[in-house]
């Protein structure tokens, strides 16, 4: 089996987000893993959260991990940005990468969000 395979069933991430109080909150959960050894990135309408010019107002923040029966962890990554930028976008992908392997990504579209 190909490593890539093989990350796909040990680190899942899974993206969501809200509308609250003028900004947009989007949260990626990774878990099965240990959180040393990966990377939680954003990337908005494909370009890396931390070279886009509109990136100074958005705020990221992880959370430590927690260990979950099996030994294994689970974290987030929270991206937040202001509303008037995020009916912008058209999609946020969450990347999780450990080392050198094929980086886990997850995907979420703006139609697919809850407007609130």
């Amino acid at each position: 089996r190909s490593v890539s395979s093989n990350l796909r069933k040990t680190n899942r991430t899974r993206s969501s987000s809200e509308l609250q109080q003028g900004k947009a909150t989007l949260m990626c959960l990774a878990n099965k893993g240990f959180p040393s050894d990966w990377s939680l990135s954003w990337k908005v309408d494909g370009s890396s959260s931390s070279s886009s010019s509109s990136s100074s107002s958005w705020e990221q923040s992880r959370s430590p991990g927690v260990l979950e029966k099996d030994g294994r962890y689970s974290w987030s990554s929270t991206l937040r940005l202001p509303a008037d930028q995020w009916r912008k976008v058209g999609s946020v992908t969450c990347e999780a990468t450990q080392g050198s392997q094929t980086p886990v990504s997850e995907t979420l579209r703006r139609d697919q969000c809850s407007q609130s």
